[in-house]
């Protein structure tokens, strides 16, 4: 961006007469046409000998000034009160006196220059028709050995030094009686007595040092960035300080009109006084002026500090990848780095009891770190929190799960995402984040592409020793098996798998009363679900009627459907009030009847196992196909391991052709009656559906359909909730 930007033109248009020939004797120093030419006469004054000024101090003290000076009050002054201001402050200044002693050692050495320099402001701003480009430029040149933001805050110190000492003598005239005797001399009771003509000039010169202090404030704070991150002679630095030589011009030519303001006051009348007051509109021109020079510089230094974010943050990345490749004494180093770096503050915090904690109670203990975003769902929080609080009463199960809130605050941060923050942290017995603040981006970056973070919620175990990933993705075992899962580490899912096989006891466990009974009792189990009220209607009456006529006891659950509650609370109701068979009244069960389901078929696939090779991938299939359907289905079950399922058509009409395999059903058994005679009505003509609510990463590229084996097409679908 070109320098112009700083620079706007002047007009003369709409000017009272006063101003216009303010503006005649005070013309533009340069516009847009020979903009270049005044930046290069700028850098000419400019010769950096390398001499180090600390602008903090200086800064500080002018600022010390300002403050004490001019907010009293031009009434406060007429009637006494700053004095008692200054004898209110006596108390502050004298626990300022030791800071200020060591002060001294500072400013030694830069006292003549900031008395040249206040000089040169007095004298050449207290000369009549004086030029305020011609003082500015020669103040740049008295301090051409200095940087950019020393040439600043010597100037702001020399101009605090006049402004000082007539803000003083007016504080004190009326009390003080060398203060008297000096205010004379200067004639400030004249100045005072028409204060109110005066109060518009000097709060424009008030508004002006402000606007001067946030300029300077702002070109300090690029001699500040951090040069590990970020580099002079390299974008966006290399742009920002091309501006700074012309921000430091205008500011500096605004302290001399400060300067040119403050010394044509002393020994003006009434008459003069009066005839002055328009002038003011040259402070709010150049207030103006700086304001937007300020505005362009932020806008600048706040890309410098996006750029040093971002390189802190990918060397924060680095640093996560090298602490979990390499080998750890205990878990406490990479519990810090992922959790919160500082030691200074408590960072976790137990959800349900608010009780805050350090770090250190995770030292040589199985964390489960609890990954999810915002919009994390009550169902599984409640099962989750089921889990762990009955881990609370086992000693043999020793984790703790803390959550990381994963959100990109750098979209903001709005009062919506505060309560939805507190409300889940509120259902969690475990620790949690004490805020999401305390969660350095680079983490953020790190568990979506090393842990293929995406929405769905995750639970990756570190373990114990050295804080090392055991399980990239416990949450699944979690589902499955619960506690028995303990310490949800790969070995431990290898080896629950290798235990288990299809049968009526892992697709169910326990997710009703009703059912541990029933399968207690050797009765014959259906399970069904489906949207289609009237298929359910006949259906049921259908079953009830084979299995009275097969002489079986038979038990019906609807178990509902993954993607829609309401629409399977409102079936429940209309199952319950025809007693056409139980449901699963709590919705929390039906979620997590499907969410094991889903499980399985994630858990697997984190083992390396195939749909061809493995058989509960290939039933677990089946059944998300039935759910993915717009149509009914059924599993019927006798027992572990029998069980025939197929949907509403070829249901419906094994029902309906009873009497052609009822023979086999006397012989064989019910169940492997019905499997063979679904086998008879299959068809190669199908649609299968499968939905799979899946993690990054865990989509497999080829999926084959559960009944022909052939491969299945494959569409992408998004869903902005489950109702």
């Amino acid at each position: 961006m070109a320098s112009h930007a700083l620079v706007p033109a002047a007009t003369t248009r709409g000017m009272k007469p006063t101003q216009q020939a303010m503006a005649k004797r005070e013309r533009p120093v340069f516009s847009l046409s020979d903009d270049h030419a005044m930046s290069k006469k700028i850098l000419d004054t400019h010769n950096p000998d390398g001499r180090e000024v600390d602008v903090n101090v200086i800064l500080h003290i002018a600022e010390e000034v300002f403050q004490h000076a001019y907010p009293a009050g031009m009434d406060g002054v007429l009637h006494g009160a700053g004095a008692h201001h200054l004898e209110g402050n006596i108390e502050a200044l004298k626990l300022e006196e030791k800071a200020s002693l060591a002060f001294d050692g500072i400013l030694e050495g830069l006292a003549y220059i900031i008395h040249k320099v206040s000089c040169e402001l007095t004298c050449k701003c207290s000369s009549g028709g004086h030029d305020t480009h011609s003082t500015t430029m020669s103040v740049l040149g008295m301090l051409s050995g200095y940087q950019w933001d020393a040439k600043l805050v010597i100037s702001l110190a020399a101009f605090a030094v006049t402004y000082g000492e007539f803000w003083l003598v007016a504080q004190m005239f009326a009390t003080h009686p060398l203060a008297k005797s000096v205010a004379i001399l200067k004639q400030l009771p004249d100045i005072m007595e028409h204060h109110g003509s005066l109060r518009s000039r000097f709060d424009a010169i008030n508004e002006l040092i402000k606007a001067i202090l946030e300029v300077t404030k702002i070109i300090i704070e690029f001699k500040k960035l951090p040069s590990q991150y970020i580099s002079e002679d390299q974008p966006p630095l290399s742009v920002a300080i091309t501006h700074i030589p012309t921000a430091v011009y205008w500011t500096i030519k605004s302290i001399v009109a400060c300067a040119s303001q403050l010394t044509t006051l002393l020994g003006m009348s009434y008459d003069m006084i009066v005839a002055t007051t328009a002038d003011t509109w040259e402070m709010s021109s150049s207030t103006h002026k700086l304001r937007n020079i300020s505005e362009h510089l932020r806008a600048e230094l706040n890309r410098c500090y996006q750029h040093i974010q971002d390189k802190m943050h990918v060397e924060y990345f680095q640093m996560l990848v090298h602490l979990f490749e390499a080998t750890q004494f205990d878990n406490m180093k990479i519990m810090r780095a992922m959790i919160y770096i500082k030691d200074d503050l408590l960072p976790l915090e137990v959800g349900t009891t608010h009780t805050r904690a350090s770090v250190e109670v995770l030292r040589r203990k199985t964390v489960l770190l609890l990954l999810s975003d915002l919009e994390a769902s009550h169902e599984e929080i409640l099962v989750l929190s089921q889990i762990y609080l009955e881990s609370r009463s086992r000693p043999e199960f020793q984790y703790e799960i803390v959550w990381l809130p994963i959100v990109d605050r750098s979209k903001g941060w709005n009062d919506v995402q505060e309560q939805k923050f507190k409300e889940l942290q509120a259902l969690m017995p475990w620790y949690t984040l004490h805020h999401p603040s305390l969660l350095e981006p680079a983490i953020v970056k790190f568990v979506k592409e090393k842990w293929h973070f995406s929405k769905k919620m995750m639970l990756v175990t570190l373990d114990p020793q050295q804080g090392k990933v055991a399980c990239p993705n416990a949450i699944h075992m979690a589902w499955i098996w619960g506690n028995l899962a303990y310490p949800f580490t790969i070995s431990k899912e290898e080896s629950l798998w290798n235990m288990e096989s299809w049968r009526l006891e892992l697709v169910v466990d326990g997710i009703d009363p009703n059912l541990i009974d029933w399968m207690a009792s050797g009765k014959f189990i259906c399970l069904y679900g489906g949207e289609d009220m009237d298929w359910i209607r006949n259906f049921t009456k259908s079953a009830r009627s084979v299995a009275q006529r097969a002489g079986i006891d038979l038990q019906m659950l609807y178990v509902g459907k993954s993607n829609n509650k309401e629409r399977v609370r409102r079936i429940n109701s209309m199952i319950t009030a025809e007693n056409l068979s139980y449901c699963l009244m709590d919705l929390t069960s039906v979620w997590y009847f499907w969410t094991r389901i889903e499980s399985m078929f994630y858990s697997k696939m984190q083992l390396g196992k195939t749909i061809q090779e493995d058989k509960v991938m290939q039933e677990v299939l089946t059944m998300l196909s039935f759910d993915g359907s717009d149509q009914g289905w059924a599993l019927i079950s006798r027992g572990s391991f029998e069980m025939a399922r197929a949907k509403s058509q070829i249901i419906t009409k094994t029902l309906e052709d009873y009497t052609i395999w009822e023979e086999d059903a006397r012989s064989k058994g019910f169940v492997p009656a019905l499997i063979e005679y679904f086998l008879q009505l299959h068809t190669p003509q199908h649609c299968n559906r499968l939905i799979l609510p899946g993690l990054d990463g865990d989509i497999p590229e080829m999926i084959v359909c559960a009944e022909c084996g052939r491969a299945m097409e494959r569409f992408f679908m998004y869903r902005c909730c489950t109702d």
